[in-house]
C-alpha cells in the first residue's frame, strides 16, 4: 500500500513518491522508527486525546471477535511487558512505551516528536499473552516519516517479533492487513477479546485532511502468535 501524502515543514504536501524515498532513506541510513499512535500529523502538535481515535475495550470487557478473525495456536505466554518490536521486512526495530486511555475513552497517542518508539495499550493483553494486544505507531510526524511509515507493505505470512521484559520473544505471523475509515472503525473486530494470543498493529492511513489535521483512515495489521 502506498504511503499517504503528508504535509512537510514548509506547508506543502509531500508526494507519495517523495515520501516513499524519504522513508526508505531514513530507515536505511538511520534506522528510523516511530512510536505508535492512532492520530497525528499536521503542522501543529496533535491534541492530547485524539477525537477520532478508536476506543479499545476497558480492562475486563469481553468483546467476541467477529467471524473471519484469524485464530492463533491456542497457546500463550505469561503476562510480561513488551520492550522491543522487530519487523524485519520493513526495517522496524523500536522500543516500547505504554499507552493508556484518556478521560473520554480514546487511546492516547505517544509523543509525536519521537520517531523511534511504538506504543502498547498497557491495560490490555501483553504481546504473547492470550488475548488481543494493541500496538500503535505513527506513520509520520510534522517533520519526518515515522516507525510505521511502511506498515502497509506487510502481507499474510510475514513474521515479526516482540521482545519482552521476561526475556522471552513472542513471534507473530500476519493474517491480514486492512484500512478502515475512522468514522466507521470496527471496534469489535479490532479490539475484541480472544482466547488466542493475537496482536493488532495500528497506524494512520488514507488521505490527510488539513482541515482537521488528521488522516481519514486507520490501517490495522492482524497477527497471531506462532
Amino acid at each position: 500500500m502506498a504511503a499517504p501524502a503528508s504535509p512537510d515543514a514548509g506547508g506543502e504536501p509531500v508526494s507519495t513518491e517523495r515520501r516513499s524515498r524519504m522513508s526508505l532513506a531514513m530507515v536505511c541510513a538511520a534506522g528510523l522508527l516511530v512510536l505508535t499512535a492512532v492520530r497525528f500529523g499536521g503542522h501543529e502538535p496533535p491534541p492530547a486525546v485524539p477525537d477520532s481515535a478508536p476506543r479499545p475495550p476497558a480492562a475486563g470487557q469481553n468483546i467476541v471477535p467477529s467471524a473471519g478473525t484469524a485464530a492463533g495456536t491456542g497457546r500463550g505466554l505469561p503476562r510480561s511487558a513488551p520492550v522491543r518490536l522487530v519487523i524485519p521486512k520493513i526495517s522496524v526495530d523500536a522500543p516500547f512505551t505504554t499507552l493508556a486511555l484518556g478521560a473520554d475513552g480514546h487511546l492516547q497517542p505517544p509523543p509525536a516528536h519521537d520517531t523511534n518508539l511504538v506504543g502498547w495499550y498497557g491495560e490490555g493483553a501483553s504481546p504473547g499473552e492470550r488475548g488481543t494486544a494493541i500496538i500503535a505507531g505513527h506513520v509520520d510526524t510534522t517533520t519526518s516519516a515515522a516507525v510505521f511509515a511502511n506498515l502497509g507493505e506487510l502481507r499474510k505470512g510475514d513474521v515479526f517479533r516482540v521482545e519482552r521484559a521476561d526475556g522471552r520473544t513472542a513471534t507473530f505471523a500476519v493474517d491480514d492487513a486492512e484500512s478502515f475509515a475512522k468514522d466507521d472503525f470496527p471496534d469489535e473486530r479490532v479490539y475484541g477479546d480472544s482466547d488466542q494470543a493475537q496482536v493488532r498493529l495500528i497506524t494512520c492511513a488514507g488521505d490527510y485532511d488539513h482541515t482537521v489535521r488528521d488522516y481519514t483512515e486507520n490501517l490495522v495489521v492482524f497477527a497471531h502468535l506462532l
